[in-house]
């Protein structure tokens, strides 16, 4: 079977090689994005502007309903037991002290939970998005250390949780691969991402790495990590008749109704997601087995029911980041041009899930080199399924790459930014595609200006008292995405009007900076615009994540518009001044539509809605599918500049001073991509500095499931951060912007390592920077 899927996948490969090529060879006007976004030349509309986010007083008012805050007539409170062995069957489960304790009115285990399919798994079809693809509580088999094997419903939350203590759980263990080591020894097989393979071989790079006049060969590792978001992953659902009501924290209401109407044997359409409010995402809030229990328990106890996992439960269920072993090997001529760049390794997932850590992504566009040799591979555990996390690959993948070319540098005895910009790629090194837009070169000139990275000193000179003082400096890239599925409608009427799209907002400030757009569009003011999202009934099946709801948003309210203006010119009919104009020779502004060459033919949208007799005119549209990733290069940049301090008594590391310096195409809003640079480099100093995942490889079990145990930085840890970026749009993306969400992460930790580096002359390839590995 398993050769029958390889040669499956080995075809499918081969054909979207094919397909790749095609789109890279048609010519740009048949491209999305072939002709730039009008909303690119507005200059002094709201899209620019530094607005406040539109959410924020519902939310300091404590108004905003979270997943766990709708109150429900008659609802339950769940509790869940885990399971403590990583591998096995459940030989006797001991229910009934937990069920006459007080306020308990159903416990649920393999006995007596629904009949259900099995999660579809994320990227297994369209809107598919389990974590795993294991069943739900069907069996008394035990696949992972921490997964759920008895849920608890209850009067109160406090009822629930004494309850779930008295369950007693015995098992017969079976042998289960916890180690990397012995998964490594069992075999490894090669890993793809997003259905195409994580490898690439151009030329023999090997051999160019022994000629080289100067060369790395380094081993650089880095350990699990968990998610944290500030609200726990929680669920409120309600059956109705034969509709599931769920109030869910996700960052894919529409994905989520699909799968849960899969699981039940549902038409989706029966199944209602709202996520109006989700307290962080971050790739971790996808469907995972809560939202199932929850919604069967609820099924069986004929209530409704509220689950929210303990912060213990989220590293039990909720998948993290995997952990990495990486080879960067870089071979460079006396000029420093790179003759050979190998970046390999191996990473570990379990078998029920499809994510393997893809860190070789960003040295496939990064550099230009003369040869190149990227792959990963996968060794299997019995573990809980790991997941997408802050930047998967690039977060990890830009910390060898970028602490190799330091090393290269240091080498040479060049400038580490001096010898990036020697290598800089004049088209995309793999695919051979133009780049879209690229202004990491400004980005390093206007930052290191601004940093003073011109008085840096030579590793172990610079010293003040104890505390030994150096700047290190890394790439940050992610590549902008927009993936399929994407849909709005537009509703308008005389005062204003209203976009729907089953989008999210998880505190990055979607709402406000796509109200800024469609005001834009339609050519209104912020306040007449009312922007919905977070609900599954709405359009679209567009997924908060890889930084790409921005393109997805836009591009489909740019899609409902032009089906708008279509709509709107039909009914201005032949008494309007735009009488027989067509879509392209028109243009939304002040409150209505304009000929594009003659902004005195003019007729307000009242007006036009007046003579139709019509309240109102709605519009739904799709996007053309994403060809521009294709066709183009597209990518975001940044040069992640920082200072640290190192003392030379304790090994204490302070991170003094820090600047990232950003090419991601036109800032919508200054204010909230302000944040989200500052955010996503404060992640990048945790996993720099603090973040690992401890895992007991002889158990499988995670050891530190809290925040007194897993650390993540916190006000004293964190200096004051400066953000800059180049606001160059990139001409092939709706309204020219590429994805901030996750560029902040990427470079930073290299950008810390080479830091220390500088400061002491050691360095770590071992992520965390620990005191132990400084002394």
């Amino acid at each position: 079977m398993k050769a029958v899927e390889d040669a499956k996948q080995a075809v499918q490969g081969a054909a979207q090689a094919v397909m790749a090529k095609a789109v890279q060879l048609a010519p740009d006007s048949w491209m999305p994005g072939g002709k730039p976004d009008p909303l690119i030349r507005a200059q002094h509309g709201h899209v620019g502007r530094a607005i406040s986010r539109i959410d924020g007083p519902v939310k300091v008012r404590g108004a905003a309903p979270y997943a766990a805050e709708f109150p429900l007539d008659g609802m339950l409170y769940a509790a869940l037991v885990f399971s403590t062995i990583a591998k096995g069957t459940i030989t006797a489960l001991e229910t009934g002290a937990a069920e006459a304790a007080p306020g308990v009115r159903l416990v649920m285990t393999y006995r007596n939970a629904p009949r259900m399919k099995r999660m579809p798994l994320f990227m297994t079809s369209e809107k598919a998005c389990g974590g795993n693809d294991l069943p739900v509580m069907q069996d008394a088999k035990v696949y992972w250390n921490g997964e759920p094997v008895a849920l608890v419903l209850a009067e109160t939350q406090e009822q629930a949780d004494h309850a779930a203590a008295l369950i007693h759980v015995a098992y017969a263990e079976e042998h289960a691969v916890t180690a990397l080591a012995e998964a490594k020894a069992n075999g490894v097989e090669p890993a793809q991402f997003m259905g195409q393979p994580l490898k690439f071989e151009n030329g023999t790079a090997e051999e160019a790495l022994a000629r080289a006049a100067h060369k790395v060969d380094r081993r650089y590792t880095t350990p699990r990590h968990s998610h944290n978001a500030i609200e726990l992953h929680a669920v409120t659902v309600a059956w109705d008749d034969e509709t599931l009501r769920v109030h869910d924290a996700t960052q894919m209401v529409a994905h989520t109704a699909w799968s849960l109407g899969h699981v039940f044997g549902m038409a989706e359409d029966q199944v209602h997601v709202t996520s109006p409010f989700v307290g962080g995402g971050f790739g971790g809030k996808g469907l995972w087995q809560h939202q199932v229990l929850a919604a069967a328990a609820s099924k069986l106890a004929g209530r409704p029911v509220r689950l929210m996992l303990s912060r213990e439960g989220v590293y039990r269920i909720v998948g993290g980041r995997t952990v990495t072993e990486q080879r960067v090997a870089l071979g460079a001529d006396a000029d420093g041009t790179f003759e050979a760049l190998i970046h390999t390794g191996t990473t570990a997932m379990s078998h029920h899930n499809v994510l393997p850590e893809p860190f070789i992504l960003p040295a496939r566009s990064a550099y230009a080199a003369k040869t190149m040799k990227l792959d990963v591979e996968v060794a299997y555990l019995d573990m809980v399924a790991n997941t997408f996390m802050r930047a998967p690959g690039e977060a990890v993948g830009t910390f060898a790459l970028e602490s190799a070319i330091d090393e290269l540098a240091h080498e040479m005895g060049v400038d580490p930014i001096e010898l990036r910009l020697r290598n800089e790629p004049e088209k995309d090194p793999t695919t051979g595609a133009p780049f879209s837009s690229r202004e990491i070169e400004k980005a390093y000139r206007d930052g290191a200006e601004r940093f003073g990275w011109s008085e840096r000193h030579a590793p172990g000179t610079r010293r003040e008292g104890e505390w030994m003082i150096g700047t290190g400096v890394a790439t940050a890239t992610y590549p902008y995405y927009r993936m399929p599925g994407g849909a709005a409608r537009i509703t308008l009427r005389p005062d204003g009007a209203t976009v729907d799209i089953a989008a999210h907002d998880m505190g990055m400030g979607t709402a406000t900076a796509q109200t800024q757009v469609a005001a834009d569009r339609l050519g209104l003011d912020m306040d007449q615009v009312a922007f919905n999202y977070g609900d599954s009934t709405l359009p679209g099946t567009v997924m908060a994540g890889g930084s790409q709801q921005t393109a997805a948003i836009g591009a489909s309210v740019m899609a409902a518009h032009r089906a708008l203006v279509t709509e709107l010119l039909k009914l201005a009919g032949n008494d309007s001044p735009l009488a027989g104009l067509d879509v392209d020779e028109v243009v939304s502004v002040n409150s209505g539509l304009a000929k594009v060459d003659d902004p005195s033919a003019h007729e307000s949208y009242a007006s036009i809605l007046s003579r139709a007799q019509r309240d109102e005119v709605s519009a739904e549209a799709e996007p053309p599918a994403p060809l521009e990733t294709t066709h183009w290069s597209m990518h975001s940049h940044g040069a992640m500049f920082c200072e640290v301090r190192v003392n030379a008594v304790t090994g204490e590391l302070r991170v003094s001073r820090f600047l990232g310096s950003f090419d991601c195409g036109r800032i919508l809003n200054p204010k909230t991509a302000a944040s989200q640079f500052r955010g996503g480099i404060i992640m990048g100093l945790g996993l720099a500095l603090m973040e690992e995942t401890q895992y007991d490889e002889r158990s499988g079990r995670i050891m530190n499931p809290s925040l007194a145990e897993y650390h993540v930085p916190v006000h004293m840890d964190v200096p004051e951060i400066e953000v800059m970026w180049t606001d160059i749009p990139d001409p092939h993306a709706p309204m020219g912007a590429r994805g901030v969400g996750e560029i902040g992460i990427t470079g930073v930790a290299a950008a810390v390592a080479n830091a220390v580096f500088n400061a002491t002359g050691k360095r770590v390839r071992d992520l965390p920077i620990t005191l132990d590995k400084l002394l």
